[in-house]
C-alpha cells in the first residue's frame, strides 16, 4: 500500500524572485568544484547557456558580486566565488539542514 508522506521546497527569494534554491546550490557548488562555469555544466551534464544563465541571474539580483573570474588567456581562465557567496551557500545549507526532519515531524502532527 503506497503511503502518504509530505514534501517541501525551500528557496531564497529577493523581491519574490526566486535567487537561491537546491538546483542552483548544486550549480554553484560545481562551480566551486570545477573552476569554470563550462566545467560545471559538463559535470552536471546541463548545457553552458543554462548555468550561464542561472548564474547571471543571481548575480543581478543579490547585492553582492556571485563569481570573482579571470577571464583565458595563456593560463586560462578561471571562475571562483565570491567569499559572501560562500557564505550565502553555507547559510542556506543550514537552512536546509533540519527542514526535512521539521516538515516529517509537523506532517506527522497534523496527520496522526
Amino acid at each position: 500500500m503506497s503511503q502518504l508522506r509530505a514534501r517541501s521546497k525551500i528557496w531564497l527569494e529577493i523581491d519574490g524572485q526566486a535567487v537561491l534554491g537546491r538546483e542552483r546550490l548544486v550549480l554553484l557548488e560545481a562551480v566551486e568544484r570545477n573552476g569554470s562555469i563550462s566545467a560545471a555544466a559538463r559535470d552536471l551534464e546541463i548545457s553552458y547557456r543554462k548555468a550561464w544563465s542561472q548564474l547571471a541571474e543571481m548575480d543581478k539580483q543579490l547585492p553582492f558580486p556571485l563569481l570573482d573570474r579571470k577571464v583565458g588567456g595563456k593560463g586560462g581562465g578561471m571562475t571562483r566565488l565570491t567569499p559572501q557567496t560562500r557564505e550565502i551557500m553555507a547559510q542556506f545549507r543550514q537552512l536546509l539542514d533540519g527542514s526535512k526532519e521539521f516538515v516529517d515531524h509537523r506532517f506527522a502532527e497534523v496527520f496522526k
